[in-house]
């Protein structure tokens, strides 16, 4: 009798994965993706990319038909990525801008968001790899998408203190989880720094959930610096968001709390050092401990204990430059620009070089 009712559960479970993944690829319609700029990648259910659109101050999902699960995924190493870049698309290297990648957990391919061009005239473009390890671009002529737009964005004119764009922080980091897109950036409203929980298939956003953190190293809350980069983390099984700002602090945010209109405190549990921005961070298992990998824009790459993290007192007062969670820095890891988890034992990494040669390879998690 167990064993039928595990048999019958399991079918249901599949069953239900099945219906959502339906429903998730019926919401999107053909057509043509009109992406302003193209920013931060994260996949989600049956392979739909999401797409952040920071100057259209939009999420957009995009189903690549991009759902083959092959075989192990090989080693990868494309180097001299800038120029081959460069070469598909018409343009010099010095032209060309990779502003995300994200690995499909399904087909092991590659995707780059890209900027063809600088300024606000530049060109949105997609790329990813094929199975012969070449680029090609993603057609966003007519491609099954949907897409959700932010109601409370920056405005498009909208400067900060030093006259940089605001509009360009809309939204700084995606993932998806538990069934919605998690959304990082910036709104237009008082307390600005913003996290949003977009339920997918998209139906209507709201204005998402003003976020506040204590930093250790300014010795005061902050309200208006957006996430950097952040990630879906269960701490003592509940659901949470790990988020690191720039300068470095490391704040968890219980994913039960973001709701609409709620002013929520995030929990600050380190500072990892100054001048410097967060670049993404990747979880991984090793032994019998958890750790995150964390790549920087100026302190290289950072190897965490991830284990006990609701051990460590809150900073709630100023501190001295590092505090909190431990880390290591890879001394062997360096230029990583961008960084995604690619199977249990390795990560792919965009690398470039001093002379601003870049490079994807796979490499091993330390």
């Amino acid at each position: 009798m167990k064993l039928y009712r595990g048999i019958l559960l399991i079918a249901v479970a599949m069953a239900v994965a099945g219906l959502c993944a339906g429903n998730s690829l019926a919401s999107l319609k053909a057509g043509k993706a009109e992406l302003k700029s193209a920013g931060a990648l994260a996949f989600g259910p049956d392979g739909i990319l999401f797409v952040g659109d920071t100057l259209g101050a939009s999420v957009y999902a995009l189903d690549t038909n991009d759902r083959a699960k092959g075989a192990a995924a090989p080693l990868v190493t494309i180097q001299a990525l800038n120029e081959k870049i460069a070469s598909l698309l018409g343009t010099a290297p010095d032209q060309i801008q990779v502003n995300d990648m994200a690995v499909n957990p399904l087909s092991k391919k590659i995707y780059l968001s890209v900027s063809r061009g600088r300024g606000p005239d530049a060109l949105p473009v997609l790329l990813r790899t094929t199975a012969a390890g070449k680029l090609e671009e993603v057609s966003l002529a007519n491609i099954p998408h949907s897409k959700a737009s932010l109601p409370n964005a920056p405005a498009a004119d909208a400067k900060d203190r030093r006259g940089a764009p605001l509009r360009m922080e809309a939204i700084t980091d995606l993932a998806f989880a538990g069934g919605k897109v998690i959304v990082a950036g910036l709104s237009n409203e008082e307390f600005s720094s913003n996290l949003r929980a977009i339920p997918f298939p998209f139906s209507t956003v709201d204005n998402g959930t003003p976020v506040e953190i204590y930093h250790g190293n300014h010795g005061r809350l902050e309200t208006n610096a957006p996430v950097r980069t952040f990630m879906p983390y269960k701490i003592k099984n509940e659901d949470h968001i790990l988020a690191a700002y720039t300068c470095t602090p490391l704040v968890t945010f219980k994913m039960t709390d973001l709701k609409p209109g709620a002013k929520v405190v995030g929990t600050t549990i380190a500072e990892l050092g100054n001048r410097n921005r967060p670049l993404d961070m990747v979880p991984y298992r090793k032994g019998n401990a958890s750790f995150i990998l964390m790549n920087n824009s100026s302190r290289g790459v950072m190897k965490l204990k991830a284990d006990g993290l609701e051990g460590f007192q809150p900073i709630t007062a100023r501190v001295a430059e590092l505090a909190g969670v431990p880390y290591e820095t890879i001394a062997d890891l360096k230029g990583v620009q961008q960084l995604d988890a690619w199977d249990a034992d390795k990560a792919l990494a965009l690398i470039t070089s001093d002379t601003g040669a870049m490079e994807l390879k796979t490499i091993p998690l330390p």
